[in-house]
């Protein structure tokens, strides 16, 4: 919880993932939120890409981090999905060296989100629950190639594609389908 201990956390929830590549065993990092602005987690970010942890950020509005920049910041993707609705959901994918653990949440990783208000963010402990938030929403939003853009080393952002042959994905529409499936 912010302003205690959220910013700590977060850090160090980073740094294991740093230890899990560096020794070899499953990591990988997938944050889902609104804002990316916080220069210690954007230097812990960079760090886990130099540790070789791929990192796939899914940020809708600010991020000042800079993907793909050769020596900094390689193994980290950014796209942002702004479509039909606006998302306020914050999702922490923490792979753990084939544990995984996500975290749901209110908080950005923004300074006034980590030290200055009240956020929080919370485990989800059931598994079912873990998987379909990381096979199926996290998954979903990492194949939009309709609403996605994907932002360059120089700050630039350009449009996610499909392959040739390939229909467009949108991943709001895709869950909206996929929930009202499971209504059926």
């Amino acid at each position: 919880m912010a302003p205690v201990s959220l910013r700590t956390g977060i850090r160090a929830l980073i740094d294991r993932e740093i230890e899990h590549a560096k020794a070899g065993r499953p990591a990988r990092l997938i944050f889902k939120n609104n804002a990316i602005t916080d220069l210690a987690k954007i230097r812990a970010l960079y760090a886990a890409s130099q540790a070789g942890v791929p990192i796939d950020l899914i940020v809708r509005g600010v991020c000042c981090l800079r993907p793909g920049v050769p020596g900094v910041s390689t193994t980290i993707t950014v796209r942002s999905i702004v479509s039909r609705f606006l998302e306020h959901s914050r999702i922490y994918y923490f792979e753990n060296g084939g544990s995984p653990e996500v975290y749901i949440g209110s908080a950005d990783l923004m300074e006034r989100n980590l030290d200055r208000r009240v956020e929080v963010l919370c485990p989800v402990t059931d598994p079912d629950i873990r998987h379909h938030l990381r096979h199926v929403v996290l998954d979903a939003l990492l194949r939009d190639t309709d609403r996605a853009s994907r932002l360059l080393p120089d700050g630039e952002y350009v449009r996610c594609r499909p392959e040739p042959g390939e229909a467009p994905l949108n991943s709001q529409q895709f869950l909206l389908d996929h929930y009202a499936q499971d209504e059926l």
